[in-house]
């Protein structure tokens, strides 16, 4: 039996956010195949994680810079070993190199932190995106985990090339596997899905712990939301979010029609009943997951070209994509309103599902690159010398900090 190790930065969070689906997604394919499973996490448990000891994954509480982990991975000898976000890699990297050389490293990006970064960086400036905002700090150790890894899960198509045009990384570190989901049927659609004039109000939703998603609230409350409430003075715009702090719940205002409705305790439900989804995100990276659950509710969305990016290849959006606040107030009031572009955008958005998300043949794919690297693990390192020279090159440096932080921690 496959004996595999998850690396959690969190506990998953499916409630939460994108990458808790994500990582769930993961999960349940492993677990599909019967391999022995354990998750660990050095996080704090809360009380909206997913319930993974059902699926008969066992949870592991572990500890930073504590030689304990040494002990525990030393007894459970993984086969495959998955970091969940680069952090996790740089931490625990290079004990599971010392202690299961032999086991296949694999980093689940989420997605590249570095690209979000870049862009958070130049919206905040606003200036367009340049050249060296890609190298900073975070892209040289992010790139660094991905060429350390034997196998690195990149979840966009922008993302796959980015890394290989601009970073250069070699097409044999990397695959690309986007959010695994089930098909939606024209007969369940029409069964389980309400009709556009079943449906009223606006929606966003995201969690708040996610830059992006607080700016994107406060942009469609500044430039966005007047515009459409202008033209819909009795439309509501319905803002969900888990971990939603204060400064956000003093935007809501009844009288303005813009709700801050705190977490949704069903993200299927709440987005079923409205008409339409709004994301006008100005930076981010990755696939956006509210976008994909706007596609499985049936529900049209408005979105920007960064909310869109990797999302649907050449096929016609599900909705619109505009960068400009007034055209995008434009375009979202048509939506809304006319009832044979919404159920044009609808059936787009099932057709994207339907052909780029296909869990049964990412799944496969996955599972054979896996199976295809594994076999022959020790050429696949060897043609990889960058990764093999920054192995080295970490366990003396990360290695003996994460040493000296332990010695230092029990003198305390």
């Amino acid at each position: 039996m496959t004996r595999l190790l998850v690396i959690g930065y969190v506990w998953p969070e499916p409630g939460s956010s994108a990458a808790g689906n994500r990582m769930m997604q993961l999960l349940q394919l492993f677990v599909q195949q019967r391999w022995q499973i354990i998750f660990a996490s050095p996080a704090a448990a809360s009380e909206h994680i997913a319930d993974i000891e059902s699926l008969g994954i066992r949870r592991q509480r572990i500890e930073l810079n504590n030689s304990s982990f040494d002990t525990f991975i030393s007894e459970y000898q993984p086969d495959i070993v998955v970091f969940d976000r680069f952090m996790m890699e740089e931490q625990f990297g290079w004990r599971v190199e010392q202690h299961c050389p032999q086991a296949l490293r694999i980093l689940e990006s989420v997605d590249l932190h570095c690209l979000r970064h870049a862009r958070q960086q130049a919206n905040r400036q606003q200036r367009e995106l340049c050249q060296q905002d890609y190298y900073s700090d975070i892209a040289k150790r992010e790139i660094a985990s991905i060429y350390r890894c034997d196998l690195s899960l990149i979840i966009s198509t922008a993302e796959m090339d980015l890394l290989q045009q601009v970073f250069r990384v070699e097409r044999e570190l990397l695959h690309y596997v986007p959010f695994m989901l089930d098909p939606v049927t024209a007969a369940s659609a029409a069964d389980e899905l309400r009709g556009f004039k079943q449906r009223e109000h606006f929606i966003f939703i995201g969690n708040f712990h996610h830059a992006p998603n607080w700016d994107a609230v406060r942009y469609l409350k500044q430039d966005i939301w007047p515009g459409i409430r202008k033209q819909l003075p009795q439309a509501q715009l319905q803002i969900y979010g888990s971990y939603t702090p204060q400064k956000a719940r003093q935007l809501h205002n009844s009288a303005e029609g813009f709700i801050i409705a705190g977490r949704a305790k069903d993200a299927g439900q709440v987005m079923q009943q409205a008409r339409v989804c709004l994301a006008p995100l100005r930076f981010g990276a990755g696939l956006k997951g509210k976008l994909i659950d706007a596609m499985q509710s049936g529900t049209p969305s408005v979105t920007s070209t960064i909310g869109a990016e990797g999302m649907h290849a050449d096929m016609p959006w599900n909705g619109a994509i505009e960068d400009d606040a007034d055209a995008f107030v434009d375009v979202a009031v048509q939506l809304y309103q006319q009832e044979d572009d919404w159920q044009t955008a609808q059936q787009n958005g099932f057709k994207i599902i339907n052909r780029l998300y296909n869990k049964i043949e990412l799944g496969q794919e996955l599972l054979q690159i896996i199976a295809t690297i594994g076999k022959d693990l020790e050429q696949h390192r060897l043609n990889n010398f960058t990764g093999a020279m920054l192995v080295h090159h970490t366990m003396q440096s990360s290695k003996y900090m994460s040493r000296w932080i332990e010695a230092k921690n029990r003198l305390k």
